[in-house]
């Protein structure tokens, strides 16, 4: 077991790693949010993020998982494999209003902070450029394919209003639901037609008397994507596209059934037919694990971050993500980052223009140190470092 001022040689080394790239980080972060491409569309991203990996001594695979906009960066060769997830993806019409030029600037710094420790600490760090998080589920078709099998834990850090531990993740489907009917001219033989935009009315209807019914946790909300073509015609076929969220998976197969009927009810009532379409596979639930949280904490306060709200009990932030499904397969933490968002919040056009700022550059620096520093305590011989080897989530 190292002493404590040998520890602390090892953190101050990440940390002058990270400063020393840091105009390159600010540089990364900027021009990812410059240059906003959505769900699997990321190409210019996914390039700048690995590159700047590349350049670092990182062994980078791109494609993997057969997803263009998806790689795996490697260094070191320590039997502890940590993972650190890079998201990229930005919002249709607001761009980085989530801020994941931030997670995927603050990733690269953590690796970059890492990579001349990794022998010596006995690990493996292994960057993950992850598409599609903002509902095409990237990280999923990861797992599925294989990517997560020998890692032993999984961290990213997440922009926020302030800072958090970690949210309320929801278990989240998205489906896109089309009703087909008939046209025929508004005013002239309207009685030919078969309504599917008042199918589409009565579904939405039905979903706002059943929220009466919801349990806690239970969400469902859309948008009519497709509506008609014009208002002399009687629209044939109308789309809307839905999020379905519980607290857990087994809540959001209870809740699913209910929203389909909703949707039945639309058909029936018009005579139209219906089609539901999954868009992604299904986010779970998260489960962070405690121990690396704990460090990620005090290593977060040590730089002069605060979790009084989560010390006061303050209601966690709600939210969904396909992080959640990796930390239902190794030990994952996702922790928020407070950033000066001037009374704004996620997925607002202001939180976007926030991402840029001063204080999102000192989220940038923060995240990738913190995330750096857990990851060298994890790696420390002990307990925690033997319940990652031994796959043990908890």
């Amino acid at each position: 077991m190292p002493v404590a001022s040998e520890l602390s040689e090892l953190k101050e080394a990440a940390r002058r790693a990270v400063e020393a790239n840091l105009s390159e980080l600010l540089t990364l972060s900027h021009t990812i949010h410059a240059h906003p491409e959505t769900n699997f569309d990321e190409v210019k991203a996914c390039a700048w993020t690995a590159d700047a990996l590349a350049d670092g001594g990182f062994a980078v695979t791109g494609g993997v998982a057969g997803m263009p906009t998806a790689f795996s960066a490697d260094i070191g060769s320590g039997p502890l494999v940590v993972a650190v997830c890079a998201e990229y993806d930005a919002l249709p019409g607001v761009g980085h209003a989530c801020g994941h030029n931030i997670i995927a600037a603050s990733a690269v710094g953590a690796g970059l902070g890492l990579a001349g420790l990794a022998d010596q600490l006995g690990i493996t760090v292994r960057v993950l450029g992850t598409p599609a998080e903002e509902g095409g589920g990237g990280k999923i078709t990861m797992i599925e394919a294989g990517v997560f099998d020998d890692v032993h834990a999984a961290m990213m850090i997440h922009p926020w209003p302030e800072d958090r531990l970690a949210g309320t993740c929801l278990a989240v489907s998205h489906v896109d639901v089309t009703f087909t009917g008939r046209s025929a001219h508004a005013s002239a033989a309207p009685w030919e037609g078969v309504n599917a935009g008042d199918a589409m009315t009565i579904a939405q209807v039905a979903l706002g008397l059943l929220r009466q019914q919801f349990r806690p946790g239970d969400q469902v909300h859309g948008i009519v994507t497709d509506g008609g073509q014009a208002a002399n015609i009687i629209p044939s076929s109308v789309t809307g596209r839905f999020m379905c969220r519980s607290t857990t998976l087994p809540g959001l197969e209870r809740l699913e059934p209910r929203i389909r009927a909703c949707f039945e009810a639309g058909a029936v009532a018009t005579g139209c037919t219906f089609t539901i379409e999954s868009l992604a596979p299904v986010y779970s639930h998260m489960e962070s694990d405690p121990g690396l949280l704990d460090l990620y904490r005090a290593n977060a306060e040590t730089l002069g971050r605060s979790f009084a709200l989560d010390d006061a009990g303050a209601p966690r932030p709600t939210f969904s993500t396909d992080m959640a499904n990796v930390s239902l397969a190794v030990p994952t933490i996702h922790p928020l980052v407070g950033i000066d968002s001037a009374g704004s919040v996620n997925h607002q056009p202001e939180f976007a223009a926030a991402c840029i700022t001063p204080s999102a550059d000192i989220a940038v620096r923060d995240g990738a140190v913190s995330m750096a520093w857990t990851v060298i305590d994890a790696a420390q011989p002990g307990p925690l470092r033997e319940r990652l080897l031994a796959g043990t989530t908890r």
